[in-house]
């Protein structure tokens, strides 16, 4: 029986200033139930989503979510009964697809963000982020440690905001989160699609080789390090997993 869908993909016209238009790919992970956990199937899908996305005639894409929680991190269910040596090289594998993508992706950010969750945003070219919610790199606190959205993250945060919110797992606020370099803006709530409307804009007048070049310059030095590095954090990551510790704490959490 195939995966129910966990998530959306929809072309959106975009009204421009000009009278001209221009059209974006939505990709919407839609796992409500469970917080959008980046289960197998929502990686698979939205890799597809991505992929479909770079051969479609849109200018960007914009990474959105639907539910209380924009990401919740890993699937922790699965990682106990499947371990995470599939999913975490599919993490990886949906990383450096968002960050080698020949067109921009910006995420909309709307609730909170947890963990494996901060990597997407992280890989995400621009960022926009409601003010109210709060992210987390939850991992240390439960055994484990971020080895693989490192790799999209370390890039992006400062280096002692990173050693501090990696270290100890506290929450931070949305605005914390954009003075250390992890989402390009903090809004409120209600401003956060004419933001998002107003950053699709501004790609739009830049012409499509343009924005694929420029993407590429800045992502090199990320994607190489990504590249040097992917192996070792993957099985960093399957390691902590299915040490008998991280079971152990990843169960007295579900348990809750």
């Amino acid at each position: 029986m195939p995966d129910q869908s966990q998530v959306t993909y929809d072309v959106v016209a975009l009204d421009l200033p000009d009278d001209r238009t221009a059209s974006y790919a939505r990709i919407t992970l839609d796992s409500q139930e469970r917080r959008n956990a980046l289960s197998h199937a929502l990686l698979d899908q939205l890799r597809a989503a991505l992929n479909r996305a770079a051969h479609d005639d849109v200018h960007a894409v914009v990474l959105a979510a639907e539910g209380p929680a924009f990401c919740s991190g890993a699937d922790l269910t699965e990682a106990l009964r499947d371990g995470m040596t599939d999913s975490a090289r599919r993490l990886a594998e949906l990383l450096r697809t968002i960050l080698a993508l020949p067109k921009p992706v910006v995420a909309r950010v709307h609730g909170p963000v947890r963990a494996g969750g901060i990597g997407l945003v992280a890989a995400c070219d621009v960022a926009i982020s409601a003010d109210h919610i709060t992210y987390a790199f939850t991992e240390a606190r439960l055994a484990l440690a971020p080895a693989v959205i490192s790799l999209a993250v370390l890039p992006r945060m400062t280096p002692r905001a990173a050693s501090r919110t990696f270290l100890t797992g506290a929450p931070f606020t949305a605005d914390e989160a954009a003075a250390w370099g992890l989402v390009t803006r903090s809004v409120p709530l209600d401003a956060l699609d004419r933001e998002v409307d107003t950053v699709l804009t501004e790609l739009a007048a830049a012409d499509p080789q343009g924005l694929t070049a420029t993407k590429e310059l800045l992502n090199a030095d990320v994607l190489t390090r990504f590249d040097a590095n992917v192996d070792r954090a993957v099985t960093t990551s399957a390691q902590l997993f299915s040490s008998e510790r991280g079971r152990a704490a990843m169960g007295r959490l579900l348990r809750r």
